[in-house]
């Protein structure tokens, strides 16, 4: 680029016509500063991506100069091995799982694949991937789980419900409790409010996730049972204050969930 740059500079001053010159200086300018902006809008981007808030405001605030730092500084010392940029080591394994799976038509590599899409929110080639495993192997718990989570997350909570209850019903914990949370959320999708609650409280009669929290809280506040949502949404909020960074980063879409659900309930009475 500065070779490039140079080369334009050099011919612009020697050009004696100013309207030529005028465009020269014209390119020059869009050559340096459009890379430039485009680098720190992906730094940007990327930070708030990751939820890096403190990256952000400095990017905010020195915007080019911010993103080389958030590049060399953060992305660069953080990289879990080598130089990889964000999302790089997702591609790779695609590519590896792909290539398996042109040598070897596996139901776990097409789930492997949908866990991967999943992870990176491409939800409907998660959803094409976890129904290749499915027509390969419609016995794998994963895979039914699995299935049925990205089907409640597409808008599809019917075709999930009967993958997530045959799961559950063989296995109540499987996923550590995430299948579970996936059929409290397809129920109350499709307006079944008693099942979800009686769903959500089995979840967190072993668990403490906010996710599993906040959408109970949110159906006893539809019902007006505004302590009981008072008291689940106070323990999602406490939680969140005396958790580990990575935690918090975990769970900031829920902690957000709970502290515009919180505004909603009425003050506590005094007695």
């Amino acid at each position: 680029m500065l070779a490039i740059w140079c080369c334009f500079s050099a011919f612009a001053r020697a050009t004696p016509h100013p309207t030529l010159r005028a465009a020269v200086n014209w390119i020059i300018t869009v050559v340096t500063t459009v890379p430039l902006a485009l680098f720190a809008l992906w730094g940007l981007i990327t930070a708030i991506r990751f939820q890096h808030w403190v990256w952000v405001v400095l990017q905010l605030a020195m915007p080019v100069f911010g993103a080389f730092l958030y590049f060399f500084f953060h992305l660069h010392t953080h990289a879990e091995s080598g130089f990889e940029l964000p999302g790089a080591v997702d591609k790779k394994r695609i590519k590896r799982v792909e290539a398996d799976l042109a040598r070897l038509d596996k139901a776990h590599l097409h789930a492997e694949l949908g866990d991967i899409y999943y992870a990176m929110g491409k939800l409907p080639r998660a959803l094409a991937a976890y129904q290749a495993a499915h027509e390969r192997d419609g016995k794998d718990l994963d895979i039914r789980a699995h299935l049925g989570a990205v089907l409640v997350r597409l808008g599809r909570p019917a075709e999930a419900l009967p993958l997530l209850q045959g799961v559950v019903a063989e296995k109540p914990r499987h996923d550590h409790g995430h299948t579970l949370m996936a059929l409290a959320e397809a129920q109350t999708a499709l307006g079944d409010a008693d099942l979800a609650i009686a769903t959500w409280k089995r979840v967190i009669a072993g668990n403490s996730y906010a996710r599993a929290r906040v959408q109970l809280a949110e159906l006893y506040l539809a019902r007006g049972e505004d302590d009981a949502a008072r008291e689940l949404l106070k323990k999602v909020l406490e939680d969140d204050r005396t958790s580990p960074d990575f935690h918090r980063r975990r769970e900031a879409v829920w902690v957000r969930r709970a502290q515009r659900a919180m505004k909603q309930v009425p003050a506590k009475k005094a007695n």
